[in-house]
């Protein structure tokens, strides 16, 4: 067993090269020491590694680096992880963090090093969001760091990431979205487009519906599975979120787009033969395969700028969806559930836009019954 540390420690100048020394004793029982160049510095280190000798904290090796920690953590989560998500994790630490500060050692990252970090991939052009990702990788990574009892304290905890401009949304007007779709009538695509535009779901979440996610006799959707890349190959993974497995509800024009789509996909299927693959998707390549969803986002692009539509994002089809939603009346709730936010508040936020009028609109209302004005 590990002896406890007591935490004692000194300070002194070396008459050799002038550079100041802390002196402690760790939790093995062995006299530690930390050099820097002035005395301020070494007693605020020596301040931290005190409290972590007093805790039981065993200081990480001092060849640990921080390249060598990434390693062993992304190792260590891989397995807890989304592929998608581990995916981004490492590309995000290959190309903004471990350029930087990879060859610090672990025991000495300091929060001055990542807040210079955080200032140079600004500074580089990356976007605030972009950036608060990279931040936010970081405080995680280091926070395993922390338990593991590498480090006595998370430094990306104490450093705030950028401010990130509240991401604006563009939805489409309801004479917009029935353009659209009557652009799409009659074409392969028609009951896609009428599923993002109806229902609200995800673009992978659509892409990922199966024949027996659906219950057209009750007008009814189970989100089980979404369609993802990993580095731009196409594979199957579970919803975004625990909220994001959730049951639909299908308008009848819905139901009847869906069935329409069975049939032509039945004939599709039959004149395919033996080149048909099937997956149970309902929304499918040629040969039955998943779409590719960045292919398909391309596709969308290109047919709203034939329609002189504004510039916006597949995925602002489900904005227009949670818009159209709360302008009718619908409950705040109903839609969260409805699209599969974590929580409400996530949904009041994004759709603050149209939050704000509903907040006065019942002011008025409310009013309205107080003074008889209604």
């Amino acid at each position: 067993m590990a002896k406890r540390g007591n935490g004692e420690g000194s300070i002194y100048q070396r008459a050799s090269d002038g550079r100041w020394v802390g002196a402690y004793t760790a939790t093995d029982g062995r006299r530690r020491f930390i050099y820097a160049n002035s005395r301020s510095e070494v007693r605020d280190r020596l301040v931290v590694a005190q409290r972590e000798a007093q805790q039981g904290i065993s200081p990480a090796p001092a060849r640990l680096t921080v390249d060598t920690f990434f390693d062993q953590w992304l190792d260590a989560v891989k397995p807890s992880l989304r592929p998608r998500t581990f995916s981004s994790y490492s590309d995000l630490l290959r190309l903004h963090v471990r350029p930087l500060i990879g060859k610090v050692a672990l025991a000495k990252l300091t929060p001055r090093e990542v807040q210079s970090l955080v200032n140079d991939r600004l500074a580089a052009g990356l976007s605030p969001r972009t950036v608060q990702y990279v931040h936010a990788v970081l405080r995680r990574a280091l926070g395993h760091a922390e338990k593991w009892g590498l480090v006595g304290r998370n430094v990306a905890r104490l450093v705030d990431g950028p401010r990130v401009p509240h991401a604006e949304i563009h939805p489409l007007t309801p004479d917009e979205a029935r353009q659209l779709l009557a652009f799409v009538r009659g074409s392969p695509d028609e009951a896609l487009y009428t599923v993002a535009i109806a229902i609200g779901l995800r673009q992978g979440e659509a892409l990922g519906l199966r024949w027996v996610d659906l219950d057209l006799e009750n007008a009814r959707a189970s989100v089980v599975q979404t369609v993802i890349t990993v580095k731009h190959e196409v594979q199957i993974g579970d919803p975004k979120t625990a909220k994001g497995t959730r049951a639909v509800e299908l308008d009848p024009a819905t139901v009847a787009a869906l069935r329409e789509h069975r049939k032509r996909q039945a004939t599709e299927r039959l004149q395919m033969g033996a080149g048909w693959t099937d997956h149970g998707l309902v929304f499918c390549h040629i040969e039955g395969g998943p779409l590719h969803p960045e292919r398909f986002s391309r596709t969308f692009a290109d047919r709203s700028r034939q329609l002189g539509l504004p510039s916006i994002r597949l995925h602002d089809l489900r904005h227009t969806w949670a818009t159209l939603a709360l302008e009718t009346g619908v409950h705040p709730k109903v839609v969260q559930e409805r699209l599969g936010h974590a929580n409400i508040s996530i949904t009041m936020d994004i759709y603050s836009h149209v939050t704000e009028a509903l907040h006065s609109d019942a002011a008025a209302k409310v009013a309205g019954v107080i003074f008889g004005t209604v």
